[in-house]
């Protein structure tokens, strides 16, 4: 069971990793076997996790560039994610 210090080591985590624990409790959430008080617990951490996941993925989306073709050849464009 994750102590109340679990997720200190988040921030050092990829996402690969963060997701593979994400994925985990979420498995252990859905198997309904947790005790409540557990359960708690990894929801949690779960939503640490998720925040994580989204911070890194603004991140990665702040340092993507777009490579644009005009007349005057290759322009460089900070990427926009179309809604």
């Amino acid at each position: 069971m994750p102590g109340p210090d679990a997720g200190n080591g988040d921030a050092a985590l990829s996402f690969e990793e963060a997701m593979d624990k994400l994925e985990a409790i979420v498995a252990k959430l859905e198997s309904g076997d947790v005790p409540l008080e557990q359960a708690i617990e990894l929801f949690q951490e779960g939503m640490r996790l998720s925040r994580l996941c989204g911070d890194k993925l603004e991140q990665v989306e702040r340092k993507i560039e777009m490579l644009i073709e005009t007349e005057q050849g290759i322009e460089r464009r900070p990427f926009v994610p179309e809604e």
